[in-house]
């Protein structure tokens, strides 16, 4: 069976559809005046570091970003690509490890850390998050199904998804260990973890988990139960015991005719210095404006923040720091970056002119409790692209502000930066650094970067490359560089 992503199934119908309700006619009308970042453009010099093959050999589809080690290897998954053992053409998915030349100007060099074999095998189905790793050079990710969960799809068993956890061999050259540290088990248990895990300060995990978590169900989704949760996995106690699991919060969705509560929460969570949570939603929030209650009734979008328990044991406290509302942005994919002073940004996938939009959220001052958005940046389908995915914005040393946004009309998908301006107040510079040109280039970046050392880029492509296994369209996918 091909495993089904709602939320590029979503996405998709809401590019290719042009039933996009957030135009300037709706700002006009709602009388609301929103700055935009001039737009710039800059010459960065992209290669192709590899090409995913697919099925039967290699992985295909990176759906999230790559992440380096201190040796500068990098690592990553692949969406689908790899074994035999899912059923249908798109299969399990793969974890990877590129190492650089050994000269400069050589090739770099794939190895397949681990093939997933899905819920037949009770292993870990379709990664649609990123890695993180470990000071000791672990690696930890999810799956979207799989594993030892009772969750169907479509009348089928799929799983529920899973935590795993990839530990380096004790001597070079060896076979690394994959461990799955938990099976998510759907219902009031999380179902189907999206995007990339977070550390704390003690090294437990914390994600997101878009459906499951028992509240919702009727206004979220049809196919999957109920409407998300944060959840937290605790290291054991004792060497080699089991990792704890607890859902911090279950989402319940937007009531028809009120605003209320997020739904389809994303990954890429963040810590503020308090110890608070910050994330997005993709629905949920407001039930008024542009988005009429969003698909279903159940709203544009949120960002939230849970602050943890005042006593040992006691529950987390959720409140929503901004609901997108269609022209100040709707359906954020993202996780959220703190600047310096403690601003909020990232991107939204709908919204502004129907493309998206780049936010920042002004945190509190004085006695105001209110955190104050700003539209930085409204994406036009144009040579800028539409439409920006799950990359979570990083900044450099300047404060300036990288990530990616996929294909649109007039392009394949572009990596791009938000210049801070000059002085406080200013407008945001908006600059594409690269476009991709599509097969044997990339195409599609719907994951964020990462620096290397010398300030160079680093990313993924779902699509594009020279691959052309049987689960590929346009290309199996890519990882690339950009240079200044």
């Amino acid at each position: 069976m091909t495993r089904w992503n709602p939320r590029l199934e979503a996405l998709s119908a809401m590019f290719h559809s042009h039933l996009l309700p957030w135009t300037i006619r709706t700002l006009v009308l709602c009388g609301i005046l929103l700055s935009i970042a001039s737009i710039a453009s800059a010459t960065w010099k992209d290669s192709v570091l590899y090409s995913f093959q697919g099925n039967p050999n290699d992985g295909a589809g990176p759906y999230a970003g790559v992440v380096f080690d201190k040796a500068g290897n990098l690592y990553g998954t692949t969406g689908w690509g790899g074994g035999t053992s899912c059923g249908g053409p798109a299969e399990c998915g793969i974890v990877f490890q590129l190492q650089p030349p050994a000269q400069k100007g050589g090739a770099w060099t794939e190895n397949i850390l681990h093939t997933f074999t899905g819920e037949p095998f009770k292993d870990g189905d379709t990664p649609q998050g990123g890695l993180i790793i470990d000071d000791a050079g672990n690696l930890y990710g999810t799956t979207a199904y799989g594993g030892a969960g009772p969750c169907l799809l479509f009348g089928g068993p799929v799983g529920c998804g899973t935590v795993f956890e990839m530990s380096p061999p004790a001597q070079k050259g060896g076979a690394w260990t994959y461990t799955i540290l938990y099976s998510f088990k759907g219902t009031r248990d999380g179902q189907y973890p999206q995007g990339n895990l977070t550390f704390d300060k003690h090294g437990n995990l914390y994600g997101a988990t878009q459906f499951g978590g028992g509240r919702g169900y009727n206004n979220c989704n049809k196919f999957y139960g109920y409407c998300g949760t944060i959840f937290k996995l605790s290291l054991p106690k004792q060497k080699g015991g089991a990792w704890t699991e607890k859902v911090l919060y279950s989402f319940e969705g937007t009531n028809n005719g009120s605003n209320g509560d997020g739904s389809d929460p994303n990954g890429g969570l963040i810590f503020d210095s308090n110890g608070a949570l910050y994330g997005t939603t993709f629905f949920g929030g407001s039930a008024q404006g542009e988005c009429n209650g969003g698909s279903g009734g159940i709203g544009c979008g949120t960002v939230f923040k849970l602050d943890p328990p005042t006593k040992k044991g006691g529950a987390w406290s959720k409140t929503i720091p901004y609901r997108f509302n269609g022209p100040d942005g709707a359906s954020p994919t993202a996780g959220l970056m703190f600047d310096q002073d403690g601003d909020l940004y990232s991107t939204a996938s709908g919204g502004g002119e129907g493309y998206g939009v780049v936010f920042r959220l002004a945190k509190p001052s004085g006695r105001s409790h209110a955190w104050a958005e700003a539209v930085l940046y409204r994406f036009q389908d144009g040579a800028d692209g539409a439409i920006p995915q799950q990359a979570n914005f990083i900044s450099d040393a300047k404060g300036d502000l990288y990530s990616t946004v996929g294909a649109g009309h007039q392009t394949f998908g572009n990596v791009f930066e938000m210049k801070r301006p000059a002085r406080k107040g200013g407008a945001w510079t908006f600059a594409v650094l690269y476009s991709l040109k599509g097969a044997p280039d990339g195409a599609n970046p719907v994951a964020g970067l990462v620096f290397d050392k010398s300030g160079n880029l680093y990313g993924t492509t779902l699509r594009g490359g020279t691959g052309t296994g049987s689960d590929c369209s346009y290309g199996c996918g890519t990882v690339f560089e950009v240079q200044r």
